[in-house]
C-alpha cells in the first residue's frame, strides 16, 4: 500500500478531543462525568436566531450561494466590526467560511509555503504548531509565562525573528490562558510586524467575552491594515458551535486567494444558516452581554473554588472562560492528576502539554457550565485530592 502524505506524521490532534473520548468511555459504563475539557458554551442560540433559521428555510434560502458568503451576512459582519471594535472594514474583505477553524486553516493555506517560519503562543491552540507543519512551515514558539502574565514578551519575538519569519500569530483573549494582551504589548508587536514585514493572523474568537478589560484588535494599529487577517466566528460569542460558522477578515490582495480556496473546498457555506447569522450579530434580545455576564459570575466562584485545592494556583483570566491552573506544587505532572480527577472522580480536564511545552505544569478547565456543576466539580476535585495532598505535605 502507497503511504500516507508526510504532512500526516507532523500534524498533531487536540488533547481536549481525547480526553472527550475517554470521559464518553466512562459515561457509557455508567459512570458520571462533569465535562469541564471542551470550550462549549452551555447557552443555546437565541430563539430570534432559530426563527430566523426557519423563515430562511420557508423562503427556499437553501441553494448553492455567494462563495464569500452572502453580501447581506459580509454587510453584517462589517457594521458589527465596526460597533463592537471600531474598525472600519469593507464587506469585500470578509470571506465566510464553514467554523473558524476552516478560516484559520485556509488563511494559513493562502500564506505559508515551505520553510516559511511562523511564530506562534505557547501555550496556544494546537492548531496553529499542527497546520503550521502540514503545510511546511515552520512552527516557533513564544512563551506565555506566569511571570509575565501570560502576556507575550516582545523582546523575545523580536530575537526569534529570522529572514524566514513570515507571520506571527496572536489570540486575545486567549485559549487556554484567557489573557487579554494588553495595548503596550499590542502595540510592540505592531511595530515588529511593520519593521519586518510581517503578516499578523490575529485569531479574535473570544473578543466579546472579556471581563472588565477592554479588547483591542491587532487590525486598528498603525500600518497594521494592509497586513492583518482577523478570525472570528460565531460559536463562543453566540453560542452557536454546532452550526460551524466563521469568517476571515484580510486585506484586499489576500481576499481573492480566499476565495480561489473555498472554491476548491467547500464551495459555500449553507445559505439558511447565513441569514440567521444575521440575526445573531443584531443580538436583539442582549444575549451575548447576558451570557458574558454570567461567565464572570461564574469565573470568580470557580477560580476561588479551585484556589481552595491544595496545590492549586489560579489568577482569574481576563477573557474567554477557561481556568488555567498551576498544578506544580501538587507534586504530580497535569496527566496524571487529569487522569486522577477523570478516573476518579469522574472531573474531565486537559493536561496543559496539550497546548504546548510551556503549560506542562497546568490544568486548563472550561468554565462554561452552570455553577451547579462547576460547583461540584469543585467538591468532587477537593475529595480525591488526598491522592496529592500527601506529596505537597513531604515536600
Amino acid at each position: 500500500m502507497r503511504p500516507l502524505a508526510s504532512r500526516m506524521a507532523v500534524m498533531t490532534g487536540e488533547g481536549a478531543l481525547s480526553v472527550y473520548a475517554r470521559a464518553k468511555e466512562l459515561e457509557r459504563e455508567g459512570r458520571s462525568i462533569i465535562h469541564l475539557e471542551l470550550g462549549e458554551p452551555d447557552f443555546h442560540s437565541s430563539p430570534a436566531v432559530n426563527q430566523a433559521l426557519k423563515q430562511a428555510l420557508d423562503d427556499g434560502k437553501d441553494r448553492y450561494c455567494a462563495v464569500a458568503g452572502v453580501p447581506a451576512l459580509r454587510e453584517a459582519i462589517a457594521e458589527y466590526l465596526s460597533v463592537t471594535r471600531g474598525l472600519k472594514i469593507s464587506s469585500e474583505n470578509i470571506v465566510v467560511a464553514p467554523g473558524c477553524k476552516i478560516s484559520l486553516f485556509m488563511a494559513m493555506m493562502a500564506l505559508i509555503d515551505p520553510e516559511d517560519e511562523i511564530l506562534y503562543p505557547d501555550p496556544g491552540f494546537p492548531g496553529y504548531p499542527s497546520i503550521s507543519r502540514g503545510l511546511g512551515g515552520v512552527a516557533v514558539p513564544f512563551e506565555l509565562s506566569e511571570r509575565n502574565r501570560f502576556q507575550p514578551d516582545p523582546d523575545e519575538i523580536a530575537a526569534k525573528i529570522t529572514s524566514r519569519t513570515k507571520m506571527i500569530i496572536t489570540n486575545s483573549p486567549g485559549n487556554p490562558t484567557g489573557t487579554v494582551y494588553s495595548d503596550e504589548t499590542q502595540r510592540r508587536l505592531a511595530e515588529l510586524a511593520v519593521e519586518h514585514d510581517l503578516l499578523v493572523l490575529s485569531d479574535e474568537i473570544y473578543a466579546r467575552v472579556i471581563y472588565g478589560e477592554k479588547h483591542i484588535s491587532m487590525m486598528s494599529y498603525p500600518g497594521m491594515e494592509e497586513r492583518t487577517l482577523i478570525i472570528d466566528g460565531f460559536s463562543k460569542s453566540f453560542a452557536m458551535t454546532g452550526w460551524r460558522l466563521g469568517y476571515t477578515v484580510a486585506p484586499p490582495r489576500i481576499v481573492p486567494a480566499l476565495a480561489m480556496l473555498a472554491v476548491n473546498s467547500y464551495t459555500c457555506v449553507a445559505e439558511f444558516t447565513q441569514y440567521a447569522a444575521i440575526e445573531a450579530l443584531k443580538d436583539r434580545e442582549g444575549m451575548t452581554p447576558r451570557m458574558v455576564g454570567e461567565f464572570a459570575r461564574r469565573r470568580e466562584r470557580f477560580v476561588s473554588d479551585l484556589n481552595r485545592v491544595s496545590g492549586f494556583r489560579c489568577v482569574p483570566p481576563g477573557g474567554a472562560f477557561y481556568a488555567w491552573v498551576n498544578i506544580e506544587e501538587t507534586g504530580t505532572c497535569a496527566e496524571e492528576l487529569c487522569r486522577i480527577m477523570l478516573e476518579e472522580a469522574g472531573v474531565a480536564a486537559i493536561p496543559g502539554a496539550a497546548f504546548g511545552a510551556a503549560g506542562a505544569n497546568f490544568v486548563r478547565f472550561s468554565f462554561a457550565s452552570s455553577t451547579a456543576i462547576l460547583q461540584e466539580a469543585a467538591e468532587r476535585i477537593q475529595q480525591i485530592s488526598s491522592a496529592w495532598q500527601r506529596t505537597v505535605a513531604v515536600r
